[in-house]
């Protein structure tokens, strides 16, 4: 056949690993646990495991704006204000918070409004079992449930070919970053780790230089 494919709408994931993340995370691990020590935090998407305040960037100290100054670099190299693309005209705003999850913790499927790019950071990924599955974050097709609706089996083809899927499910390991456009629907399959999974989420919104 000579008919030709474009692929539409590209939505960019972004995955890195952070510099000095061994000692990064031997810093934040205790700050996280003993802030949990505090009090029950919060519930909003978490399942079975602790949630904190949004309050991370007030105890996390430098380990956590180290972090910060990489996603915030992340950020700056995957999108472009094509009005000024060489000056920035915006900058970025932080909401943080920090995740507790213990085997079998799950967060349900949720987006996160108002903000520009969300990002999860792995302080420590709890140990999963070697090609074991679970605890993988899902990112779903915004266009769900629609496309499965009537021949759940039947799936697109992309432009290279490959079949398309409703739900990618990324795996997690301790130093890594995953970050993602704020308005995919997302969430975290059953944790089957041996060790409890500690996370840092954070939201970035952007904010006008000068606002008119």
């Amino acid at each position: 056949m000579t008919a030709q494919v474009v692929g539409l709408f590209d939505t960019p994931i972004v995955v890195d690993e952070l510099p000095n993340a061994a000692a990064v995370n031997a810093a934040l691990k205790p700050l996280i646990l003993a802030r949990r020590a505090e009090g029950p935090g919060v519930n909003i998407s978490n399942i079975g495991g602790w949630q904190s305040e949004h309050d991370v960037a007030a105890w996390g100290g430098e380990p956590l704006q180290h972090l910060l100054r990489h996603i915030f670099a992340l950020a700056d190299a995957h999108c472009v204000d094509i009005v000024s693309p060489g000056a920035a005209r915006h900058r970025w705003a932080s909401d943080i918070w920090a995740n507790v999850s213990p085997p079998q913790a799950s967060n349900q499927m949720h987006t996160h409004p108002g903000a520009y790019w969300s990002a999860v950071y792995y302080v420590d990924d709890g140990s999963q079992p070697h090609g074991a599955t679970g605890g993988e974050l899902i990112i779903e097709d915004p266009r769900m449930p629609m496309i499965l609706m009537t021949m759940p089996n039947l799936r697109l083809r992309s432009a290279n070919g490959a079949v398309h899927e409703p739900q990618l499910k990324m795996k997690v390991r301790s130093g890594r970053i995953i970050m993602f456009p704020s308005w995919l629907n997302h969430g975290v399959m059953p944790h089957q780790g041996t060790r409890e999974r500690i996370s840092i989420a954070i939201n970035l919104l952007a904010v006008p230089i000068n606002p008119a």
